[in-house]
């Protein structure tokens, strides 16, 4: 069987990696346009921030070690058109050479593309965007070749523009974030938790532009000042980081799609052709807080998604079980994670739900040292009081509870049954009234 891949980053190198390791006898045949594969951009801040060493830990795999599997892979080849009634891949390198692939089996996982606004003076140099590789080394080869660029401004306030704001004032800039919402990680957070780290943010010398919308950039040859509705900031770099859109142009006509342009998938992965399949970043999810497909670009999700399409192109049925779209982020030492619905976001979509929110040490008092405040909410249903969602806010690392939340909204558990749920206690780790024991007693 031949199974041509378009994209080769998270999604298509798990998938390329589940295919070459599980199944034997398949032609595996590769088209990247970029010049690398498996960048965690998740890391892109940390590496700009100086808080790693370089980026080399962040790729983990390339075309040698594929290749040395059994794929045969392109880099810096365009997928320019696809005949989906033939079933023929066309394509073009880097250095002009045209390519013409057949296939019994296609998998797109073209990923996103940085959304790039209408906005006057955005062609100016050191206007920046942050996705690929590429473009966080040339922000840093900037920073150190250019003293002159002391102010830079991050256009959007979601959690790429709150780590970068982050990284700036750690090279010392002076850091504008504007963004047209009213606080910051609106999608993943309810305000408390918002406000939380639009307090962090300012403690640590970030300058918040929130309600605010940009209408131009200014400057000769260089950013000299960024005007919005509200006023206007002298900075001398421009960051834009206002969201991602799905790469789905190569199906466009041919493919179902979502709301926002992704493929729209089933639970294996497949589109709505046989044999044409979509991972990552360019398609849909099935979201179990809302019991429906969803747009949720997370690389946890995009690894998963490859995994699935493998093994059921190479055969083997199997049906992802949903996500729920777990996150966290850690800005100055402070860190938060949520899983599934907000409160705010449950009640745009019409859903009757409720929350229950704590706050207390994370140890118990006598405990007197690395022993921090923690913040919880948990959102639940008012009819059936399943979980739908959770929020955790501290400066103790509290990551790895949200991962029981997230099994919580997967296997729709009660509110109630975590009130007597079984949680041990420690004093070097929690209180015997733990905080999730405590929110979840609080629950109406």
């Amino acid at each position: 069987m031949k199974i041509v891949v378009v994209g080769a980053n998270h999604a298509g190198t798990a998938c390329i990696n589940t295919m070459l390791d599980n199944y034997k006898g398949n032609e595996i045949v590769v088209f990247d346009q970029n010049s690398n594969i498996s960048f965690l951009g998740c890391g892109m801040a940390l590496w700009i921030g100086g808080q790693i060493s370089g980026p080399e830990g962040l790729f983990y795999s390339s075309k040698d070690k594929l290749e040395a599997k059994g794929a045969k892979i392109h880099m810096e080849t365009e997928v320019t058109n696809i005949d989906f009634d033939k079933k023929i891949v066309y394509a073009t390198g880097k250095d002009g050479k045209k390519y013409q692939e057949s296939y019994d089996k296609l998998i797109l996982s073209t990923g996103s593309l940085p959304i790039n606004p209408e906005i006057p003076g955005k062609d100016l140099d050191n206007i920046q965007f942050v996705k690929l590789y590429q473009h966080a080394e040339e922000v840093i080869n900037k920073l150190k070749e250019r003293p002159e660029i002391k102010t830079v401004a991050v256009v959007g306030a979601g959690y790429i523009g709150v780590e970068l704001a982050e990284a700036f004032k750690r090279w010392g800039k002076d850091v504008h974030l504007i963004d047209f919402c009213d606080e910051c990680l609106s999608t993943y957070y309810d305000k408390p938790f918002r406000d939380k780290m639009d307090t962090q943010l300012l403690n640590n010398g970030v300058k918040l532009n929130y309600k605010q919308l940009v209408k131009e950039i200014k400057g000769d040859k260089r950013v000299q000042a960024v005007v919005t509705d509200k006023g206007e900031y002298q900075v001398d770099m421009v960051v834009l980081c206002i969201g991602f859109r799905p790469n789905s142009a190569l199906g466009k006509g041919k493919l179902n799609l979502f709301r926002n342009g992704a493929y729209v998938v089933d639970r294996t992965q497949k589109t709505s052709l046989d044999d044409v399949y979509a991972i990552g970043d360019c398609a849909t999810v099935f979201d179990n807080s809302i019991d429906d497909i969803n747009y949720i670009a997370l690389a946890t999700n995009a690894v998963r998604s490859g995994i699935v399409a493998a093994h059921n192109v190479c055969g083997t049925k199997l049906e992802s079980i949903g996500v729920q779209g777990s996150n966290g982020i850690s800005i100055f030492g402070y860190n938060m994670v949520s899983t599934g619905l907000t409160l705010e976001k449950a009640q745009r979509l019409g859903i009757d739900a409720l929350e229950t929110t704590f706050h207390d040490l994370q140890k118990p008092e006598f405990m007197e040292h690395n022993n921090e405040q923690v913040s919880i909410r948990i959102v639940y249903r008012k009819d059936d009081r399943t979980i739908i969602g959770a929020q955790i806010a501290s400066k103790q690392d509290i990551s790895m509870a949200i991962h029981l939340f997230s099994l919580a909204v997967q296997e729709k558990v009660t509110i109630d049954k975590f009130k007597l749920l079984d949680i041990f206690f420690l004093p070097h780790f929690n209180k015997p009234y733990n905080y999730i024991t405590m929110a979840a007693l609080g629950a109406k």
